[in-house]
């Protein structure tokens, strides 16, 4: 039968990919996404093995507004599944467990569907709150924490007080990177330590659009006053069909530092054109994984079709 994919966030506490100890096959991952939906799986009984595929892997505090996972389902009378009732149950399940997860909805899919191989792209958000009235001299950590931030924010969005803010010279830099590049002084060292995953054949990627535009807050009541009041918030959008281990973080990074002065146009470009995990500049930071959305994994509607001749 068919697989069936649905849509998840990730959540604060916990990364997208369990985590597998080949020296303990009975060990179970609740502090993943991927682990939860497992074991909730089991609720509809079915007569093989559960083994969920995840379409993209998200970072321990890093969120997913749509993602997506397929699992083959199978019951012993063969009959399929109707996929109302495997969003409302394993939704009810995860509320019952206490966990921030909830599915968006299920869908058969053919044999040949996979939904990270069939995807045709991602599209990663990233959400800044740029203070109004910036603080010039920020030399000190607790000037930040003197600051208002929403509590509906908290873990939610990447906030700058830091003066001056450039955000179209932020926009006119973003052009740089795209395009097909080498991105490896982009890429942040991973588990996988090889060789091979730092030769060219592994750090080239293409992204197609990144777009800098208004956001909004997602405050209410009095504090959406305040937020108005305080903060400017910019969304950035970066489109590809892959991404390095933390390669939006160190975009985003450079880019604000660009914006606020402390680095110039030259060290984007060097970066890019001398691919080196040692010339990453040292001036910069790597932004928060909290303001990171994994916003839409794509697809073409032909592949996710049952019997499509």
């Amino acid at each position: 039968m068919g697989g069936y994919y649905g849509t998840t966030p990730a959540t604060r506490d916990r990364g997208i990919q369990k985590t597998i100890i080949k020296s303990d096959p009975s060990f179970v991952d609740l502090k993943s996404v991927q682990g939860c939906l497992d074991v909730a799986l089991q609720v509809f009984r079915p007569v093989n093995e559960i083994q969920t595929v995840i379409s993209s892997r998200t970072d321990a505090g890093v969120h997913a507004l749509h993602s997506t996972l397929h699992v083959d389902l199978q019951r012993a009378d063969v009959s399929p599944y109707v996929e109302e009732t495997i969003t409302g149950v394993l939704n009810r399940t995860l509320y019952k467990q206490g966990l921030p997860i909830r599915l968006i909805n299920t869908r058969i899919v053919p044999d040949t569907f996979h939904c990270r191989y069939s995807a045709l792209g991602r599209t990663y958000l990233y959400r800044i709150a740029v203070a109004k009235n910036g603080i010039k001299d920020l030399d000190t950590q607790n000037k930040h924490f003197e600051s208002f931030i929403p509590v509906e924010e908290l873990d939610r969005c990447h906030f700058l007080h830091k003066a001056p803010f450039d955000v179209e010279r932020m926009r006119q830099a973003s052009r740089m990177f795209v395009g097909r590049h080498d991105f490896r002084t982009f890429k942040s060292q991973d588990r996988q330590k090889s060789a091979s995953r730092d030769h060219p054949m592994f750090t080239v990627r293409r992204i197609d659009e990144i777009n800098i535009k208004p956001g909004r807050s997602a405050c209410t009541g009095v504090n959406a006053k305040l937020a108005e009041e305080l903060y400017d918030y910019w969304d950035i959008e970066v489109k590809g069909k892959s991404f390095l281990y933390k390669q939006v973080r160190r975009i985003v990074g450079s880019l604000i530092a660009l914006a606020t002065d402390r680095i110039n146009e030259k060290c984007i470009y060097e970066m890019l054109t001398i691919p080196s995990k040692h010339n990453w500049d040292p001036r910069l930071q790597i932004a928060p994984a909290y303001g990171l959305y994994l916003a839409r994994v794509h697809y073409n509607e032909e592949d996710l079709r049952v019997n499509n001749k």
